[in-house]
């Protein structure tokens, strides 16, 4: 730990502020009858490199050591070894720690300080963190890159990191008028997503980010769902990151597939490191009773979730080279394991058996209308890709379709709903506010056996599919079933929120969708669901952003062009984001009654009631023509 300093306990006011602009920390405290003050960052722009500085009369602040001992140790030696995975010392008047993982790789920190009395004392320190995936670096070469940062100098280290985070604000900045609350919350959200995600090589989103150890740091579907369709439009690099994690781990996926009896590849529901499945067999619950746990096998659907953030992010870039090319295989192997997958019936119906879809609460159930449906655009997805110049398919590629076709997905025609998975419709019909007020774990209220009885649903994983592939739902459908799986969603995962309020405000109902957006804003900041200590949810913030961006404002990629439908609630005057497409930079500002895009090149644009058309720099603007727009003037 590098930030310790010697102070007295604050007696009467500690107050932090997290500059979500230039991403520094600010402390103001009191002890002892004296102010202090600090600031410290972990620089965006020279990644490993941190910061510290602390202001406070001589009597009252004291440096310390520029490295503490992990689990609190403050005054522990720093020459000694702890345990065969930690050691410390000191290299001349640097401190340094290495830590070792037990499956190889480790981090080795080097700090050094710098102290100074005037009318005040001032600490500045500075340390390096150093990291590598086989073996802990070398404490020699932590020192000498700590060197190196120490030769810039703690002010401008300070100003590069300023500046690098203006220019990821750049490209997603928002605004929501009237509505001062629910804007701080968007930049909150947006702002762990920007600090959690590499630009560059592999970038292993977890699900508490880097913020927490809940998860021990295991990939879900949650990045590639939630996180990754955010970053492609605000910070594509970072996008690509993380499908180069996929991609490095196709291997696993074959072999995981494999295991099975099945072709292609099946990504873990867990997955880590080397890619293998990690989730573990059984787990504690509140009251210490063994349980066992069956997403590892079960929850497949994680299949068709990467191949669609891969499209997502070539939807929202342009970059259809990469799904050609690194990229092919995320979308072909998957398919195949979904054709080695499905069960054809006498009728020459396909089903998939044996499921848990996004709601938890139901397990090993047939025929999830989540995992078929994702199935089906997965399989069809890969057949459009591998379709050759001509027109003409192979034939693998013309069974994908066909399964496709065949794919059972529960919908009902009559009542414009689906059915979430074969015999959900005979459960009990409980509604949740008979029990609670949402959101509630309602597999803790009632025990796992009595809730996957009844209806009741921790998400509902047939809205889910009308915000991911809206296309392969039927026409009309989303209000009916917004109408039936709303009162039965228990919201038990930090994800569900702020899906509904996304469909509830394409449905046309934004002053609903409001309340589940807000309470989706207020999930940590509030630690309404009391497990914000394990971590930020992260999944959860990139869930905020998508309810903004793809509820409220309607913005999606649509072929070659950018769908834009605002629908803003009452209380809201305007909404703006700022965003890349293909390429370009976009700045959408949407009132109730006029739309304006500012780009800096040429995008094609669709809005309601109007062919497509290419908007040039600097923008357009329309105004309201009841459920649709129409041009201003230049």
């Amino acid at each position: 730990m590098w930030t310790g300093l010697r102070v007295a306990s604050p007696d009467h006011r500690d107050r932090r502020r997290l500059d979500l602009r230039a991403g520094v920390l600010h402390r103001e405290w009191a002890a002892g009858g004296a102010s202090l003050r600090s600031l410290r960052f972990a620089s965006l722009a020279r990644p490993g490199v941190a910061g510290l500085r602390a202001e406070g009369p001589a009597g009252a602040l004291r440096a310390g050591p520029p490295l503490l001992a992990p689990g609190g140790q403050a005054e522990a030696a720093l020459d000694g070894v702890d345990s065969p995975s930690f050691s410390q010392g000191q290299i001349g008047d640097a401190a340094w720690a290495s830590t070792r993982a037990r499956g190889g790789g480790g981090i080795t920190v080097a700090a050094r300080q710098r102290e100074s009395d005037g009318r005040s004392r001032v600490v500045e320190r500075l340390a390096v963190y150093l990291a590598d995936p086989d073996h802990a670096p070398a404490p020699e070469a932590a020192v000498e890159s700590l060197r190196a940062a120490e030769a810039v100098g703690f002010d401008r280290l300070l100003a590069e990191h300023r500046a690098a985070w203006a220019a990821r604000w750049a490209d997603a900045e928002v605004a929501v008028q009237g509505d001062p609350e629910a804007e701080l919350a968007v930049r909150f959200a947006l702002f762990h997503l920007l600090a959690s995600v590499a630009d560059d090589g592999e970038a292993a989103v977890g699900a508490r980010g880097l913020s927490g150890p809940v998860y021990l740091g295991h990939v879900f579907w949650d990045s590639d769902v939630f996180v990754l369709p955010v970053l492609a439009a605000v910070r594509p690099a970072a996008a690509r990151a993380m499908l180069e994690y996929r991609i490095r781990r196709l291997p696993s996926a074959r072999r995981l597939a494999a295991a099975s009896g099945r072709a292609g590849a099946r990504f873990p529901w867990e997955s880590a490191a080397d890619g293998t499945e990690v989730t573990p067999p059984t787990m504690r619950d509140p009251l210490g009773r063994v349980m066992q746990i069956h997403t590892g096998e079960l929850e497949e659907h994680i299949v068709a979730d990467v191949p669609w953030a891969a499209c997502r992010y070539a939807d929202w870039t342009g970059d259809t080279a990469f799904l050609h090319g690194p990229g092919r295989d995320l979308l072909v192997e998957t398919a195949r394991y979904w054709a080695s997958r499905l069960r054809l019936d006498p009728a020459g119906r396909a089903h998939i058996d044996g499921v848990i879809g996004p709601d938890e609460y139901h397990v090993g159930v047939d025929d999830n209308a989540f995992t078929n449906v994702m199935a089906r655009w997965n399989l069809r997805r890969a057949a459009a890709l591998v379709e050759r110049a001509d027109g003409e398919l192979d034939e693998e590629a013309r069974e994908w379709r066909r399964l496709a076709d065949a794919l059972v997905d529960g919908y009902d025609p009559a009542s414009g709903r689906y059915e979430q998975f074969a015999g959900f419709d005979g459960l009990e019909p409980l509604l949740i506010g008979e029990l609670a007020r949402p959101p509630v774990a309602a597999d803790l209220l009632l025990g796992r056996e009595r809730v996957g009885a009844t209806q009741i649903v921790k998400q509902a994983d047939v809205l889910m599919l009308h915000l991911l592939v809206p296309e392969e739902t039927a026409p009309g459908s989303l209000a009916p079933n917004l109408a039936w799986y709303g009162p039965r969603t228990a919201h038990g995962s930090s994800l569900s929120p702020a899906v509904h309020a996304a469909l509830l405000a394409r449905a046309g109902e934004p002053d609903r969708a409001l309340e589940l957006f807000r309470l989706a804003c207020r999930l940590d900041l509030d630690d309404l669901t009391g497990t914000t200590a394990g971590g930020l949810h992260v999944a959860t913030f990139g869930g905020v952003w998508q309810a903004l961006a793809h509820g409220f404002l309607g913005l999606r990629p649509s072929g070659e062009a950018l769908g834009v439908d605002p629908r803003l609630p009452a209380a809201w005057d305007a909404v703006t984001l700022r965003l890349r497409f293909h390429d370009h930079r976009v700045r959408v500002r949407a009132g109730h009654d006029r739309l304006d895009l500012a780009v800096d090149g040429p995008v094609r644009v669709e809005v309601p009631g109007l062919p497509a058309r290419t908007v040039a720099p600097p923008g357009a603007s329309w105004r309201r023509a009841g459920p649709t727009w129409e041009p201003m003037s230049p």
